[in-house]
């Protein structure tokens, strides 16, 4: 007998089954994910908030440079491109990581199996290669919190692994503010081998004034079957980026007078970021028996970076400044081993699904500051090696009771350790070095019902942590060393959600509750440097959306509304001394659109014109507020893009143009915000009208 429903329960779900119902199985291709429950299933069957992107959307979403291109299709992440690739994009899910003022924090990346998310929580997007992503998945919910310290989400990465032809691809774009990318890429299949090897460059002029960049990728992907029972799967990724202005953000008086113009002290310091990153890494599956897998990940990486910040000169001769140059040689590596196994329970009557795991991961950086003399490195102000690793032990477990319910539940327990050996000791500048130790166990329970052929309903909860990362614990207001009052975050995560497939149309609906313990704000943020504190409670409430639909051969149309309301619980000073300023209980949390839609209208004839495909995108983006006591926030934002491509095949040649217009009624807007900017330089602008035309060539040997 099936156990009763709730009432609420019953008039949220009787509308979905009834569609269920009446529809049969679908005849659109479902997503694969992998990050939900660690094994391959459809975006349909995953337990959670989960939403994938494929290569064929990331190839129309724009020039394959940033991740915010395709990732403003799923709802529930809010992926910020702040035209300055000295900062990278600034990307949140459920406003996890809105705090950010450069890199991805509050969430964990992974690229092929391999971290992009250091030890510490603070990952990098700028190295991921487009071009060769073969899809883009983002968990969301209590699931993400499985995968450890400062997982408000997972984004993952899969790129492709060789072609079932040899296959040559190159492509060329070009753009406004003398944006050009260049790609060549090769996949082949050959026996047990598989292995793909793209090669891409970007230049642009950049948006505003000192805003230039160039990134060089390549990334190369190896699969081998090594036997019956064993797979090898073989990355390298070099990134180079030698030329990254920073702009640095405006006042609202500097931005509604002139979007385009930056600080004078960017150029002045000529602030820029340059960075060299190259990582290789392994992951090897080896089937024991049927029921038994055991996986292995290795990976090693370095990255060398020189940042040079908009410090005033005068703060720089401080005793205990670090000056107003950052350079550091990091080194970085990991290793994971995980065992799954299947095994029926209950005489048969229960399909198991057990997996545990052991992870360690460790980074170290050699870092210097020196004083900043017009752009050039002067005095050395600072000389330290920084040592992070964390240490995590995994147990999950998933049940099928029948074929109407199933669970899962997992715990994770992961312990982060910071260590720094000051090398820069002066007068007024004492000894540094210190270490701090950060620890918490992670459990998540769900339980899904299989309500109907096209219908599943779910529920997750689950309990989480955040760490500070190294760059949060390295300064203090009023004094020097790590910031060893600062606390991890704890969260408690609640989620419901359905998911309904038709033979024509999809939904997906989640809504989630999170409460946050000691939530980790920026609590001054000035020329390029943050401090960071605690801030009491904070709440996060909030739905998401998903709808597509193919209304007839020709048409069809994409949805995703997010709607979030993420505020303060506990009244608290930010700000240090005399500067410090009140924030009530309520306020919002800076950074966080409260809302967001994207929405699509697509045409793709099948007869005549059969290659052609065109779509008009909708965007909007609710205010984000500036700062902890809500004293601005930008306007709402209302963007219209028009897109369309040609594929055209000759035999073994494939040809594929591509024209974009983004925001095609030039509306002016703020993109970002760099949260609580204590010199009220807030904003950063997006561009206008913008353009951008590609043509990609294959040839299938």
């Amino acid at each position: 007998m099936r156990p009763k429903r709730s009432l609420a329960a019953a008039f949220a779900v009787a509308p979905l089954a009834a569609l269920a119902q009446q529809a049969g199985e679908p005849v659109r291709q479902e997503p694969v994910v992998v990050s939900a429950t660690r094994a391959e299933s459809t975006v349909f069957d995953a337990p959670a908030a989960v939403n994938a992107v494929g290569a064929d959307v990331i190839s129309i979403a724009g020039p394959q440079v940033n991740l915010s291109e395709a990732l403003t299709r799923i709802p529930g992440i809010a992926a910020l491109n702040r035209q300055n690739y000295a900062q990278d994009l600034q990307v949140s899910i459920r406003g996890f990581g809105a705090r950010s003022t450069f890199g991805i924090r509050g969430l964990r990346l992974i690229v092929d199996g391999i971290p992009a998310t250091m030890p510490d929580g603070q990952g990098q997007a700028s190295s991921i290669s487009l071009s060769s992503a073969e899809r883009i998945e983002v968990l969301r919910g209590p699931l993400a919190l499985l995968y450890g310290n400062a997982a408000g989400g997972v984004v993952q990465v899969i790129t492709k692994s060789g072609a079932p032809q040899p296959t040559l691809s190159a492509s060329f774009g070009a753009g406004s503010f003398g944006m050009r990318r260049e790609d060549v890429q090769f996949a082949a299949t050959s026996g047990a081998h598989a292995f793909t090897i793209d090669a891409s460059r970007f230049d642009t002029d950049g948006y505003r004034e000192h805003s230039a960049a160039t990134r060089e990728i390549v990334n190369a992907k190896w699969a081998w079957q090594a036997g019956e029972r064993t797979r090898v799967v073989a990355t390298v990724n070099a990134f180079d980026q030698p030329r990254a202005q920073d702009p640095l953000g405006l006042t609202r008086a500097q931005w509604e007078q002139d979007p385009r113009q930056t600080q004078p002290i960017a150029i002045q310091n000529d602030t820029r970021k340059d960075v060299r990153q190259d990582q290789a890494g392994a992951i090897v599956e080896h089937r024991i028996d049927e029921d038994t897998t055991l996986n292995g990940r290795v990976y090693y990486g370095t990255r060398k970076l020189d940042n040079a910040l908009g410090v005033p000169l005068a703060a720089q001769l401080a005793a205990t400044s670090s000056g107003g140059i950052v350079a550091f040689d990091r080194d970085y590596e990991g290793a994971a081993l995980q065992l799954s196994r299947r095994l029926l329970l209950c005489n048969g009557l229960a399909l198991a699904r057990l997996v545990a795991g052991l992870a360690y991961d460790r980074m170290h950086d050699d870092r210097q500051g020196y004083i900043d003399q017009n752009g050039a490195r002067g005095a050395l102000k600072r000389d330290e090696d920084d040592f992070v690793s964390n240490t995590d032990a995994l147990l999950q477990g998933s049940v099928d009771f029948s074929e109407a319910w199933s669970a899962i539940a997992g715990v994770r327990a992961t312990r982060v350790r910071f260590d720094t050996n000051d090398h820069y000791i002066a007068p007024g500048n004492p000894d540094d070095s210190g270490a701090i130790t950060y620890s918490g166990v992670n459990p998540v329970a769900g339980l899904t019902w299989h309500a109907a052929r096209g219908l599943n309903v779910y529920a997750n909860a689950g309990r989480g942590f955040e760490t500070p990362t190294f760059t949060e614990l390295a300064y203090r207001n009023g004094a020097s060393g790590l910031n060893t009052d600062l606390k991890a975050s704890h969260s408690r995560h609640l989620e419901v959600g359905a998911k309904w497939r038709g033979t024509r149309q999809s939904l997906d609906l989640a809504a989630y509750d999170i409460r946050t313990e000691d939530e980790l704000v920026v609590d001054v943020n000035a020329g390029g440097r943050s401090t960071f504190r605690n801030a009491g409670r904070t709440t996060r409430r909030g739905i998401e959306l998903f709808h597509s639909a193919q209304w007839t051969a020709e048409w069809s149309t994409q949805l995703a509304l997010t709607l979030v309301n993420a505020r303060f619980g506990d009244a608290f000073l930010s700000g240090a001394g005399a500067a410090a300023l009140p924030v009530a209980a309520g306020n919002r949390l800076p950074g966080t659109p409260d809302r967001s839609a994207f929405a699509e209208l697509a045409y793709a004839p099948r007869w005549g014109w059969s290659g052609l495909n065109a779509a008009v995108e909708f965007l909007y983006a609710g205010r984000l507020y500036v700062d902890d006591v809500n004293s601005d926030s930008t306007s709402p934002s209302k963007v219209v893009n028009l897109r369309t491509g040609f594929k055209y095949r000759s035999g073994a040649l494939e040809i594929e143009p591509l024209a974009r217009i983004d925001n095609v009624t030039d509306r002016r807007y703020v993109g970002s915000v760099i949260v609580n900017e204590a010199n009220r330089r807030f904003f950063e602008s997006a561009p206008g009208r913008t353009w951008f035309v590609g043509v990609t060539g294959r040839y299938r040997f």
